[in-house]
């Protein structure tokens, strides 16, 4: 969870998640100047150092968010940024009818997705953060 309240720019800001070290770095973000989405980002990276079993670069991330009152058209609506896997290139109907399947299987390798995770943190960043990848990184 991130947020930041307006009224308290730079004064008041708030860093959870499942690690206190991804936390401490979401905190360290905000204290260095940069918003929610900045602080959001340096979280979910460090979370893929501190709980790869968890959150890997491997994995997905839905993002839910909601920019805050006075932030332009849409203030206060929710914003659904996916970070799902998407289907391999050469997942294609023919190719699993060349398999005999009639439906790509639930479990195993032909099941598997390109991960998302990082272009949804990356994307994440460009389009709401207001640091630089290496500044969040850090």
């Amino acid at each position: 969870m991130f947020t930041t309240r307006p009224e308290l720019a730079g004064t008041f800001g708030m860093v959870a998640s499942t690690h206190w070290l991804a936390t401490a770095a979401g905190m360290a973000t905000l204290e260095a100047g940069g918003n929610a989405f900045d602080a959001a980002v340096a979280t979910g990276f460090a979370l893929q150092v501190v709980e790869p079993h968890l959150n890997g670069p491997g994995g997905e991330v839905p993002v839910l968010f909601a920019r805050g009152e006075g932030a332009g058209e849409g203030a206060g609506r929710p914003v659904v940024l996916s970070g799902q896997g998407v289907a391999p290139a050469g997942a294609t109907i023919e190719a699993f009818d060349a398999l005999g399947l009639d439906l790509v299987p639930g479990t195993g390798l032909l099941a598997a997705t390109v991960p998302g995770a990082v272009s949804a943190w990356l994307t994440l960043l460009r389009d709401h953060g207001t640091q630089p990848l290496d500044a969040v990184l850090r």
